[in-house]
């Protein structure tokens, strides 16, 4: 072949233009695709690195590896905690039944700024329906959604309910215990000494709900001394034939409930030891972990004179108690240490 002819040599055909452009533009889109996937990544390490970060920071001054388990930080969906994220929550639940001082000792819980316990949830029968009722309840009002007059919500460090014996807590009682532990709730236990007194005080409560003797309205709790004084002069007449199995259906039901519930975190509690014993309430404040201070309560007793003058019939309630395990109701001081 002559050195200057203008013949193509044979060799690998040359791509058109517009291939060789199309080639190189899905090459870029193709970079593009992979940077934009490693951007995202790197946010979302970032985002769940910021969130183990808070969590650690919200954990690790606050409580030791044993008690990881009953501390808590609740994300409300009808509020936000703001500042008070950080804050941990113990979860605690007071178990008692009626007329034995609990509605007294929740006001005196409530009077702290970093309690709230939010009553007798459970006193409406559709929330005690059946465990799934019941667990959804709690469920609810342990996220902190439970909105109620003794809600702080920000900054609460303590958070819980009032559960009474007959409010469907014995009859599930291997779910709710099972429930607790695994939540972290705490359980205070708070029964009467002298059965015979709450006896006394649940007759007249009773009365007062058809008698309504204030103004045509029924308290079970009142807040002056007036109030208790008209709410005092009623004079229940406790049926002695009944009165010793009914005294002992009630310890039996005590007794049973703290058996079901011993594995759970607990303390026991007296109202009579909240009385007469000027430590009681801060062994609580110490339970629950927040900082001891004075608790206060506007309620006002209203059984206050000794028990002779309580009972309609005294001498036959004390005749049919002495000689019995039950006799030590009837005489001595109304409080010990």
């Amino acid at each position: 072949m002559h050195p200057f002819s203008l013949k193509s040599s044979k060799g690998a055909p040359i791509l058109p233009r517009p291939v060789f452009v199309f080639f190189v533009a899905l090459f870029g889109f193709y970079v593009c695709y992979l940077s934009f996937n490693q951007i995202t990544l790197e946010n979302k390490r970032e985002d769940n690195s910021g969130e183990e970060q808070r969590e650690n920071i919200c954990r690790k001054p606050y409580v030791s590896y044993e008690e990881l388990r009953y501390v808590h930080f609740p994300k409300p969906t009808t509020y936000s905690r703001g500042e008070c994220s950080c804050t941990p929550v113990r979860f605690f639940v007071i178990v008692s039944m009626q007329r034995s001082g609990s509605g007294w000792f929740e006001t005196l819980l409530n009077s702290h700024p970093n309690i709230s316990s939010n009553g007798e949830i459970f006193n409406r029968v559709n929330r005690r329906e059946n465990i799934s009722s019941i667990l959804q309840t709690l469920d609810k009002l342990y996220n902190l959604d439970w909105l109620t007059s003794a809600a702080k919500n920000e900054c609460t460090a303590a958070f819980g309910l009032k559960w009474m014996l007959n409010q469907g807590i014995l009859e599930n009682h291997d779910d709710i215990v099972s429930y607790l532990n695994k939540k972290g709730v705490s359980v205070i236990f708070l029964f009467r000494r002298n059965t015979l007194r709450r006896v006394i005080s649940v007759l007249a409560n009773d009365y007062d709900k058809d008698a309504k003797q204030l103004n045509g309205t029924h308290k079970s709790h009142v807040h002056s001394k007036e109030e208790a004084e008209i709410l005092a002069k009623f004079k229940p007449e406790l049926d002695t034939s009944t009165l010793i199995a009914n005294i002992r259906n009630i310890e039996k039901a005590i007794r049973g409930c703290l058996d079901h519930f011993k594995s759970t975190r607990h303390m026991i509690l007296y109202y009579e030891d909240i009385i007469g014993n000027s430590n009681a309430l801060s062994q609580v404040q110490e339970f629950l972990r927040v900082p001891v201070r004075p608790l206060m309560s506007r309620q006002v007793k209203i059984h206050t004179r000794p028990l002779p003058d309580l009972v309609k019939n005294w001498k036959d309630v004390s005749s049919k108690l002495n000689g019995t395990e039950f006799a030590h109701f009837l005489d001595g001081p109304d409080y010990r240490k």
